[in-house]
């Protein structure tokens, strides 16, 4: 093996909690080196230690079999070790140029920022991922898949040794997907070494050459990507069978409960991003809205919730027109949008996770006019036990949680505001494959309690899994409607990519 970096024996403690125990990690040149495990496994903790974002409490790392200790990212980086973190951290008022050589930009004469010498280079890493945005946008206006990109870009730049992706994947599409991985495959070829972190299986398989499981903080199984399978991935992650959960029960549809119809959604340039959007979600159904990166999927579901204001067009509530309403209004009526930006929209970092569960619904937690902490601290307990949500006391900083936990956190705040409809956007993005399995649960057990659902996700198996039907966007289009019992996954994709599809099953609108 010719190991580039080394973790020999890496032990991590926070206040008494241990997140890693006695981890051992090798990460050879020119191999995927894939690191696996549910969220809180420590799978984060182990990469923030490899790219100097934070120490190990004991343990050390070997960088070409001697010694070293990075006090910060910068050292790392000095090693040749770029990580692309699973949280954007992009400068949104900054261009993409300026966020992919922020810290290193390249200068004339050594001293004057070479402006035109950024974007041409950005121009050229963003075709090697065959993304045409313009290295001049301001970053903060591109979509979530488009950040995603740029904060691939800027770790490419660095030319690193050892490049470590934290779920870079979470939010592209098939066919970004599909672009990241030759990249990956060239830079293999290349001799870097790259550490591979994703909840998404089957790209662990396609893309891994090594696997390494984590769980509860202790490395549990390797093996040869070659020799694993799915089912022993599952395994040796949670140590039961999530398969219980992949059956869907027949729809039980109720009343009308959220009509769209001739929905519109205009640029400032006047282009549309939605263009007459027509569907229907009944008491007690899951409607899955599927779509490539652009489809206008997260602004129908902004739409809907009163984050944006239509062109034109109608949204009703049991009969009553919304489209007007602001999202408290609607907050009020019990709509309620889970966002897809989980770090920007849907948790504040400064806040503890009591604090961000109960937000939406400090009136039910108020007793003889002040807020009751012994009523808020029984409901966050209730919630915290029926979504399993792991933390080490209801007091910690959210931001102290996994992707996964605070995305746990951010859909019981939902909840316990008692939503009519609830709009999920990307509800499983980064959450690992038991807790994706808990959260698909959920959604049929809300549904069957009388719950409108809509649900957005990018994963085929998902959407047809979870949802009774299916519509398709397409550059702000809905291109096709499907029974989700009878949606074959060449359809799906056929109606997201080309703009053509079927309508089969009947629409609630």
């Amino acid at each position: 093996m010719d190991v580039v970096l080394r973790a020999e024996a890496i032990g991590k403690v926070y206040g008494g909690i241990v997140a890693l125990d006695d981890v051992d990690f090798d990460i050879e040149r020119g191999r995927v080196a894939v690191l696996i495990g549910e969220n809180g496994a420590g799978k984060t903790t182990l990469i923030r230690i490899l790219a100097g974002v934070e120490p190990p409490t004991r343990g050390r790392l070997l960088l070409d079999g001697r010694p070293v200790r990075f006090d910060s990212p910068r050292a790392a980086a000095a090693a040749g070790i770029a990580i692309i973190h699973q949280e954007l951290s992009l400068f949104p008022d900054l261009t993409v140029a300026e966020n992919v050589f922020a810290g290193c930009e390249p200068r004339r004469l050594g001293v004057v920022a070479d402006r035109a010498r950024a974007e041409r280079e950005t121009r050229a890493v963003l075709e090697r991922l065959e993304q045409p945005i313009d290295p001049r946008a301001r970053c903060g206006g591109l979509p979530l898949g488009q950040q995603q990109i740029v904060e691939i870009a800027r770790a490419l730049t660095r030319e690193a040794r050892v490049l470590i992706m934290d779920e870079p994947t979470s939010a592209l599409s098939s066919a970004e997907v599909t672009a990241l991985f030759r990249l990956i495959r060239e830079l293999r070829a290349r001799g870097t070494a790259i550490v591979y972190v994703s909840h998404r299986l089957e790209e662990l398989m396609e893309i891994g050459d090594r696997l390494t499981v984590l769980r509860d903080g202790r490395r549990v199984a390797v093996a040869e990507a070659a020799d694993a399978s799915v089912g022993w991935i599952v395994e040796q992650m949670i140590g039961r069978s999530v398969a219980a959960t992949a059956g869907r029960p027949a729809p039980a549809a109720g009343e009308p409960l959220l009509g769209v119809e001739g929905l519109s959604l205009r640029r400032e340039d006047g282009r549309p991003l939605l263009d007459d959007v027509s569907l229907g979600v009944a008491a007690g159904e899951v409607v899955g809205l599927y779509g490539l990166m652009g489809a206008g999927r997260t602004e129908l579901l902004e739409c809907l919730a009163g984050a944006r204001t239509p062109s034109a067009g109608a949204i009703r509530l049991r009969g009553e027109a919304i489209e007007r309403l602001d999202l408290p209004a609607r907050l009020n009526r019990g709509v309620f949008l889970v966002p897809e930006d989980r770090q920007g929209a849907g948790i504040f970092p400064s806040l503890s996770v009591a604090h961000n569960m109960t937000l939406a619904s400090l009136r039910a937690h108020v007793r003889r006019f002040a807020l009751s902490p012994v009523a808020e601290r029984e409901t966050v307990a209730r919630m915290a036990s029926e979504l399993a949500i792991a933390s080490a006391t209801p007091e910690i900083r959210i931001g102290a949680l996994s992707g996964g936990n605070q995305q746990k956190v951010v859909i019981a705040r939902a909840l316990l505001t008692r939503p009519r409809v609830l709009l999920l956007d990307e509800p499983t993005r980064g959450i690992d494959v038991g807790a994706k399995a808990e959260l698909r649960a959920l959604v049929r057990r809300l549904a069957e309690g009388g719950v409108g659902i809509v649900f957005v996700s990018s994963d085929l198996e998902e959407v047809v899994g979870v949802a009774d039907r299916i519509v398709v966007l397409s550059n702000g289009r809905v291109t096709g409607r499907f029974a989700s019992s009878e949606a074959s996954h060449e359809e799906l994709v056929a109606a997201a990519a080309l703009g053509h599809g079927r309508t089969a099953g009947k629409d609630a609108a």
